[in-house]
């Protein structure tokens, strides 16, 4: 009887510091290390235009309209590409194929809305990425946009170039994968200047 009663006090003890130690201890650490070391991701981004970690069309949440000209545009959302509706799509990739009758009708279309107005747009406009919502394109990206931005807005290419460039972060680390600019940033230092 006597080692039943020392058994349970030592459960009892191991459940309460157990408790302690992870469930809060751990816990607050979390939550101590994340606010030192990444306080941007911890807090979160949302700004007065959206989220600087998610991608997000740039057209006034129009359903007639796949591209806004007075933006700058990140690639295509992975759910539903040619329809922009403002609304949430599914966080994940399409999963199609280079083989796709899908993918290349899709991709199709986009050059053709491109096209129409007055972008050439490279290979990351007009296909989503593994994720389908990439915040970010490549400075080739933004500058192959810059027609229609400048035509749009009357903003010089000139001063439109300027902005890519600043707003343009190098490689993680200076030599982990490539120059790349968060098109909401862009997009809101583009506002500034309008």
């Amino acid at each position: 009887m006597r080692s039943l009663v020392s058994n349970l006090r030592r459960s009892a003890a191991a459940i309460v510091v157990t408790t302690v130690v992870f469930g809060f201890v751990y816990s607050f650490v979390g939550l101590g290390v994340a606010q030192l070391f990444f306080r941007h991701q911890a807090d979160g981004s949302i700004s007065t235009y959206g989220s600087s970690l998610v991608g997000q069309n740039w057209n006034g949440y129009s359903t007639t309209k796949i591209l806004d000209p007075q933006w700058f545009h990140g690639r295509p959302d992975a759910d539903n590409p040619l329809v922009a509706t403002g609304k949430p799509g599914e966080s994940g990739a399409a999963n199609l194929g280079p083989h796709s009758e899908v993918l290349v009708q899709d991709v199709k279309a986009l050059v053709r809305a491109w096209h129409a107005v007055g972008v050439n747009p490279t290979s990351d406009l007009v296909t989503s990425s593994g994720s389908g919502l990439d915040p970010d394109i490549t400075p080739a990206d933004a500058f192959a946009q810059i027609p229609m931005v400048s035509k749009a807005t009357g903003v010089s290419p000139s001063r439109l170039r300027q902005l890519i460039r600043q707003e343009t972060n190098g490689p993680e680390l200076g030599f982990l994968g490539s120059s790349t600019i968060v098109v909401l940033q862009l997009n809101e230092a583009l506002a500034k200047l309008r």
